[in-house]
């Protein structure tokens, strides 16, 4: 009798092992069949952009910006996704593919050709909104303008979207301010000044109420998702850096 209780334990045993081993392999099919759909959605935005970056030629300083940033993207998109091991990876290249595609459409806006069809939204792009009307501040020494529509004095295009946790609105620039917030790890308080001056109050941004709607929103945003460029726009003293978790290291320099 103890022979034959045993055989059955032993077969038991076997049967969850194989069970447990059958689910572990299936699991595993799921997930690579998940990263290849990731990888060649990703894949197909990137050759996209390539088609258009290589086949542009930029007529004004707008469109030659524009295209530059979108080559840039163009690069990284193709870096990330040939290191890509997760779905996660594979999602950011398309992300980046997706942010050199509206470079494109910025610099075809530009050049007074058709923009082409609409694109994805960004991450972060909705709750920024755009510039809907002309800005000009002056900000540490240099005057800084906004507008919703290239010129000559607005060369610099932004999508849209969150950068070091905060909205930045779709639009027009006169320099790429918000480029050391993507390298240099957090928003000085200086910039508080920028941004409130730019934005506060416009109609359509992120900032229709103030910069402190501005500020929660991205904070809101920071809370919900963890990693991600987390930078600071540089020209104020450092006093120390504080990490707030989700939101990154925000320097916080004087005014």
């Amino acid at each position: 009798m103890n022979g034959v209780l045993l055989v059955l334990i032993v077969l038991v045993v076997a049967g969850l092992g194989a069970l447990v081993y059958a689910t572990m392999k299936a699991s595993d099919r799921r997930n690579a069949a998940a990263l290849e759909d990731a990888k060649a959605e990703a894949r197909r935005l990137i050759e996209r952009l390539g088609g258009q970056v290589f086949s542009l030629t930029a007529t004004d300083e707008a469109a030659k910006q524009a295209l530059a940033d979108a080559s840039e993207r163009y690069t990284a998109a193709g870096s990330q996704i040939e290191q890509a091991t997760t779905v996660k990876q594979a999602m950011l290249a398309k992300e980046s593919a997706l942010e050199g595609l509206y470079y494109v459409r910025a610099a075809r806006v530009a050049m007074g050709m058709d923009p082409g069809p609409e694109l994805e939204t960004l991450a972060g792009q909705r709750a920024a909104g755009a510039v809907t009307e002309e800005r000009k501040v002056t900000f540490e020494g240099r005057e800084i303008e906004a507008s919703p529509t290239p010129s000559p004095r607005t060369p610099n295009y932004y999508p849209g979207g969150r950068v070091a946790g905060r909205p930045v609105p779709a639009g027009w620039y006169s320099e790429p301010w918000w480029k050391p917030a993507l390298v240099a790890g957090a928003w000085g308080v200086g910039s508080v000044l920028l941004f409130d001056a730019l934005f506060s109050g416009m109609h359509g941004t992120g900032y229709e109420q103030g910069f402190a709607q501005g500020f929660d929103q991205g904070f809101d945003q920071g809370l919900d998702q963890t990693g991600g460029d987390f930078g600071g726009l540089d020209g104020v003293g450092d006093v120390g850096g504080a990490d707030f978790g989700g939101l990154g290291d925000f320097d916080f320099g004087g005014f």
